[in-house]
């Protein structure tokens, strides 16, 4: 199995549309369900058009022995800025769960911060997402501290923030 990040394009969006129509991934990721498909479809529009320098967000694809290129989930780089960005990683479709794929996708996307000169990473998990933050220890990041309460699943919860160094900039 192979997972790239490519950037998104047009028709995307109906990937979008199909995991929306999931409610265990959309109280996973936080997502509101229930929406119709043309809210999730001109939602996603909107992101695949936008060009904010301090917001983009890649598709994430899989290429396997049953699947070549399909895209399954996205993973982000937020809040971009001198002092680095924030991660956010989804899988939209639950098939791949548990397969290594947000993993591989995060090395990349953390490849990408790197080589754009990003002193650091940051990522904020929420306390009952349990396999985000086995997947923030998995990647080397480390707890830096809490940010504020918010929603989730329904309750506020507690939310846990993760952070790793560029290597590449890091002292002797």
């Amino acid at each position: 199995m192979t997972v790239t990040l490519r950037s998104l394009r047009p028709g995307d969006e109906e990937a979008a549309v199909r995991w929306a129509a999931d409610p265990v991934f959309c109280r996973a990721v936080d997502w509101t369900p229930g929406l119709s498909a043309r809210v999730v479809r001109r939602h996603w529009q909107g992101i695949i058009a936008a060009r904010d320098p301090h917001f983009y967000r890649w598709g994430v694809t899989v290429n396997s022995e049953t699947v070549a290129g399909e895209l399954i989930g996205y993973a982000d780089l937020g809040r971009i800025g001198l002092d680095g960005a924030e991660l956010g990683i989804a899988i939209g479709d639950r098939a791949w769960w548990g397969r290594g794929v947000a993993f591989a996708a995060c090395r990349e996307l953390l490849a990408l911060a790197w080589e754009a000169g990003l002193p650091r990473v940051t990522a904020l998990v929420h306390a009952p997402n349990a396999r985000s933050h086995a997947l923030m220890r998995r990647l080397g990041m480390r707890e830096d501290g809490h940010a504020d309460p918010e929603a989730y699943g329904g309750e506020v919860v507690a939310v846990t923030r993760y952070v790793i160094l560029n290597p590449e900039r890091a002292g002797p």
